[in-house]
């Protein structure tokens, strides 16, 4: 189970399995074993058709015989799929991400994963550029929006110590930005990058109503175009991204820390889904 991050995939395979291996196993005999009305409500759910309620979730679990920290795992990822909002599915994301056996499975270097599952870890390390940074967690809880606790923010200090990304000046004491700017690769497949990525998206809505305008640019491009074009469109995008990441590195008097979000994706069928 900790191979999947989709709990409808998951079950496919499971039903895939069951059947192979046991004659008598059905679509029916499974919602006899969770105590369900409707004989073909696993089918239902598997194609998406049907969501699992917060009642049905310990059903299945007892029919998939799973319990303890499997079972909690298994509620984790319907709450993760079936998440109404981004702050919900980040918050499911996280705790699917704290499990050790999915991390293995995933092949996931608990470090870095941890880096790039919270918004802030990357905040804080370019808050250590600042002339004035305060290496108390309340100082540095303070200055963050939105707001952190201080024990998140001692945390993420432990970390990015670990990490090398913020070092101790052997002279001065002082904590100091350590490898040059970090950007996930431009191909994203990591899952802590991808709980990155949502979770600074959902820093950009809130910007909407927390930030002035005269200290944000939030814009939009809708167009139609070729594959041809869209590849040369990403490519663009990766080139602006490196400059601009090296115009910011050579800025030696940072104040404030800002966040660049840049999404290029289809808003309708490609090639892929029309073979």
């Amino acid at each position: 189970m900790y191979d999947f991050l989709d709990y409808r995939a998951y079950l496919r395979a499971y039903y895939d399995a069951a059947k192979r291996t046991q004659r008598s196993f059905s679509f029916r005999s499974f919602s006899k074993l969770a105590g369900l009305r409707s004989p073909n409500f696993l089918k239902l759910v598997i194609e998406g058709e049907r969501n699992l309620g917060a009642d049905s979730v310990p059903r299945f679990c007892t029919a998939l015989g799973l319990e303890g920290p499997e079972a909690e795992f298994f509620s984790d990822l319907v709450a993760f799929n079936q998440a109404a909002s981004l702050a919900d599915k980040n918050r499911a994301f996280e705790r699917i991400s704290a499990s050790r056996r999915f991390r293995a499975a995933r092949r996931i270097d608990g470090d870095l994963f941890a880096y790039l599952s919270h918004w802030y870890n990357p905040a804080i390390r370019e808050l250590a550029g600042r002339a004035d940074f305060c290496e108390d967690p309340r100082w540095i809880a303070s200055q963050l929006r939105p707001r952190i606790s201080p024990a998140e923010a001692a945390e993420a200090l432990r970390l990015l110590l670990s990490l090398g990304l913020l070092v101790r000046d052997p002279s001065s004491g002082r904590v100091l930005r350590g490898e040059p700017t970090l950007t996930t690769e431009h191909e994203v497949r990591s899952l802590g990058a991808a709980a990155f990525h949502r979770q600074m998206i959902e820093r950009a809505g809130e910007a909407l109503d927390s930030v002035p305008a005269a200290l944000r640019d939030l814009a939009a491009l809708t167009v139609c175009i070729s594959p041809a074009t869209a590849a040369k469109v990403k490519e663009r995008i990766h080139q602006l991204r490196e400059a601009l990441a090296e115009l910011c590195d050579s800025d030696p008097a940072g104040t404030v820390v800002y966040q660049l979000n840049v999404q290029w994706f289809p808003l309708s069928a490609t090639e892929e889904d029309n073979p």
